[in-house]
């Protein structure tokens, strides 16, 4: 059991972990009873430690509910402009630290907890991850609610409730294994389902032109059940909310049209719309053009334009009289993000509102539509470009093609009157892509309809601007911004590397934990000793224990000197986990070929999900597993190189790892990683980066001091000039001997000497069809690499790099991207005060207060 800390501990940790008064913790325990005994209905003798979670998740999520309520009740009251973040993923991870750190409460807890016999991390480990994400895209919306609530926006995160979020992976004989992720099997104490707010939603049916509309007419219902999710902001009493839509069937679904006898059936049929909120879709950075991903993308956009409008409408006083009837205030009061083209639907939705149902004239409803939403574009990868057959659309949503097609009539004319004649423009430039089969561009859809559009790192907007929107950015400059991405530090600091966050704090004081760009004030202890012995120390710390962690799971003893040389991503080719893995090849035949030499000893480890249809990243997985199997049975080797593949990476691997690492490989082709956020998790962790000129590394650099990163590899442009020229796998093959020889290796069975040609598709690949250039960066990682050993072996000076890290990664926090987002797009003005706890009477309005 892991014991609270000393008196002089506490002491230096009061402030970051809160205080853990008497009353307080004797609160804590008496609530943490009455839960177990009423709401788990057992007691210590027949309790199990799932049970202790939920009695301490519901203990903690009671200091929530009087803060949300008040929270909403504010907003109800002041009617500030509401921002509405929408994502069809929300990477949330585990809840319960994350609250504790949030309210102050951590502390506490542990206390309690302790004086209860009991183990914290044990409880902590029986959650389940949130895992309703695929990687960054869904993360970067998870740490954005955390910023909003913290920087005091009237914010909501939108999504749907997926009864099984990204799968577990198992490796088996070398392999990823697909496991569904039932997340709810056991209940989760963190959401709040509100049947109240049921709303419908429409598919499939016909329209109807009348003199006085357009009607939508016999469609199929699905009903959208809402669920509600609280996000504590750091320490100023807001609560906001995440609402996650579920389909459930209506009551008289496949009943009206009773075919005798088919009563049980139709019952049974009621899982066919219910399937739409049933899985999350694997696939990171690629399209795949499913109907029942369609069908996602509109029921949560539907579900939540509905909601968005009645709180619109709803009355300020306490009654439930329509009051606002003006549309044209919508803009004003509401704020629309759209992360990605996933939620692109709302556009079109928003206008058949507008148009059909509230009888506003389309120039009108078009104005508020796109002063209201905006967009941000995540990828460049055309695979990964949302592009939906019409017929498809036909089908499903009759109306909104129409719209579209309206849409894209009046888009067209205006492209026309700027840039007469010129009709390969207005091809390149229409919403509807006429080819083979007739197809629908979602991002050309966002950029039209709305009056913001940005990309996620100042390299990924240029390029936007410059090649692949060029033409849109021609015709409307006015809409194109940069918002380089952020991460939560109360998550990425706080709460995953509490040592560093107490030397960082006993140095300069706690307020860095809201305003990050604090850590600048480390440059003054650059060179002072004790606090570079302090962050190795932590450093050191944080790997022990990973190493423990490690060693329990993959049997594999680790030398916890070593350099812990970590890529944790998805897999994916642009990302190049293949040239990570073959320097590992080249590091082990150096090894081989000179083992009495003085070599900086390394543990690698490589980590991430394969879509489960991609079967080149599946192929990768296979290959890193297979150099650990030789590399890590050579007695050759010794401890002085391991690999490691860390099964099932997610949210809360991550933050076991992160602080545990020494380097960061950030190492995919220029120009395709739009920007990274696992880059700055390490960077505010005490890594140092081996990356290449893209995303968000390139201002990395700019922040740490170009020094300071293991920059290598070609830039955009010399990517741009090998696309023009040509790029030659082979040339590089027959000039460099040490590549030569690891791709004759790989190729030759070395690695799997049972099926000597298992890994003749991944060469074939890297010789004849690499999109990703692995190669021509292959000579400058190795040397880079080579720096990297050699600064290893001066800790101090190692060190003092890592300080100009953490002190340049104040920019990448969420809460500046948020505030950004806040003042240049959503036209709100973040704000650092609490809101104070009143006990006010609660009014007639309260049911509606507290939506």
């Amino acid at each position: 059991m892991s014991k609270p800390l000393s008196d002089h501990d506490r002491k230096k940790q009061i402030s970051v972990r809160g205080l853990a008064g008497v009353e307080n913790v004797a609160d804590l325990k008496k609530n943490f009873n009455r839960h177990l005994h009423f709401t788990l209905v057992k007691d210590r003798n027949v309790s199990t430690k799932r049970d202790y979670y939920f009695a301490l998740a519901h203990t903690v999520r009671d200091h929530l509910v009087g803060r949300w309520i008040r929270t909403q009740q504010s907003y109800y009251e002041k009617d500030p402009k509401r921002v509405y973040y929408i994502s069809l993923e929300f990477y949330m991870g585990r809840t319960l630290q994350n609250t504790m750190v949030n309210l102050a409460l951590e502390n506490a807890c542990d206390e309690a907890v302790y004086q209860l016999g009991l183990d914290m991390e044990e409880l902590q480990e029986m959650e389940e991850d949130a895992g309703l994400g695929n990687g960054g895209l869904g993360r970067l919306a998870a740490c954005f609610l955390d910023s909003m609530a913290s920087l005091g926006l009237a914010a909501y995160g939108y999504g749907i409730r997926y009864e099984f979020g990204i799968f577990n992976q198992k490796i088996s004989n070398g392999w990823q294994v697909e496991e569904a992720d039932d997340w709810l099997r056991y209940g989760n104490p963190w959401e709040k389902a509100r049947p109240e707010y049921m709303r419908p939603v429409h598919f499939y049916g016909r329209t109807e032109h009348h003199p006085d509309g357009v009607k939508w007419v016999d469609t199929q219902v699905v009903l959208a059940l809402p669920y509600d999710t609280p996000v504590p902001g750091y320490r100023n009493n807001i609560v906001n909310t995440m609402r996650l839509w579920s389909a459930k069937a209506p009551c008289e679904f496949n009943l009206k049209d009773f075919n005798v006898g088919g009563y049980i059936q139709a019952v049974l049929d009621r899982n066919l719309a219910e399937n739409i909120s049933r899985v999350l879709y694997p696939n990171d950075n690629f399209f795949e053009g499913k109907e029942l991903r369609l069908k996602q993308e509109y029921f949560v956009v539907a579900a939540t334009l509905q909601d968005i409008i009645r709180r619109f409408k709803a009355s300020k006083f306490g009654s439930r009289d329509i009051v606002r009837t003006d549309f044209s205030s919508l803009p004003d009061k509401v704020a629309i993000q759209l992360n990605d083209t996933h939620p692109a639907l709302a556009i079109p939705e928003l206008m058949r509102v507008l148009v059909d149902e509230e009888k506003l004239p389309w120039e009108k409803a078009w104005d508020i539509c796109n002063k209201t939403c905006a967009y941000t574009n995540h990828t460049v990868l055309p695979e990964a470009l949302e592009r939906w057959p019409i017929d498809l659309f036909q089908t499903l949503l009759p109306r909104h093609l129409e719209i579209i097609y309206e849409i894209n009539r009046r888009h067209m004319e205006r492209v026309s009157s700027l840039y007469p004649g010129d009709v390969d423009r207005m091809r390149r430039m229409s919403l509807i892509e006429e080819g083979g089969q007739k197809r629908v561009n979602m991002a050309h859809l966002c950029i039209v309809g709305s009056h913001a559009v940005n990309g996620v790192a100042r390299i990924h907007s240029d390029i936007l601007k410059a090649t692949v929107f060029k033409d849109f950015y021609e015709m409307d400059p006015h809409k194109f911004q940069n918002k380089t991405n952020g991460i939560t530090p109360r998550r990425w600091l706080v709460m995953c590397n509490p040592g560093l966050a107490e030397v960082i704090a006993e140095r300069i004081g706690e307020d860095f934990i809201r305003d990050l760009d604090q850590l600048k004030k480390l440059r003054n202890f650059v060179n002072d000793e004790a606090f570079i012995r302090d962050i190795a120390k932590v450093k050191q710390e944080n790997k022990l224990k990973f190493a423990v962690h490690l060693e329990e799971h993959y049997k594999v003893k680790i030398n916890p000197n070593s350099m812990f040389d970590v890529q944790v991503k998805r897999i994916h080719e642009y990302k190049r986990q293949l040239l990570n893995c073959l320097h590992i090849i080249t590091f082990y035949n150096r090894i081989k070929k000179q083992p009495n030499k003085q070599w900086t000893p390394r543990t690698i480890m490589i980590g991430g999900k394969a879509a489960p249809g991609y079967h080149t990243a599946k192929m990768i997985i296979r290959l890193i597993t297979a150099i650990g199997e030789v590399v890590n049975n050579d007695p050759v080797v010794g401890d002085r190189l391991k690999v490691i593949f860390l099964e099932n990476y997610r949210v809360t691997l991550a933050e076991k790892a992160i602080p545990a690492s020494d380097l960061s490989e950030q190492i995919s082709t220029a120009g395709t990683e739009a920007s990274g956020t696992g880059n700055m998790k390490f960077m505010l962790n005490g890594a140092l980066t081996i990356g290449t000129m893209d995303g968000a590394n390139v201002e990395m650099a700019e922040e740490a001091g170009d020094g300071n990163l293991f920059i290598f590899g070609m830039r955009v442009e010399d990517v741009d000039a090998m696309d023009a020229k040509g790029y030659n796998a082979s040339e590089y093959y027959n000039r460099i001997p040490e590549l030569k020889q690891a791709i004759d290796q790989i190729a030759g069975g070395f690695f799997s000497p049972k099926q000597p040609d298992l890994f003749k598709d991944i060469v074939n690949m890297l010789m004849h069809h690499d999109r990703f250039k692995v190669f021509a960066d292959y000579e400058d990682y190795i040397k880079c690499q080579e720096k990297v050993s050699a600064l290893y072996m001066k800790p101090k000076e190692w060190t003092k790099k890592v300080i100009h890290n953490i002190a340049g990664s104040g920019k990448f926090s969420s809460d500046r991207t948020i505030s950004q987002y806040a003042r240049e797009i959503w036209g709100v003005e973040p704000t650092l005060e609490k809101l104070e706890k009143r006990n006010k009477k609660i009014h007639s309005g309260l049911n509606l207060i507290i939506n």
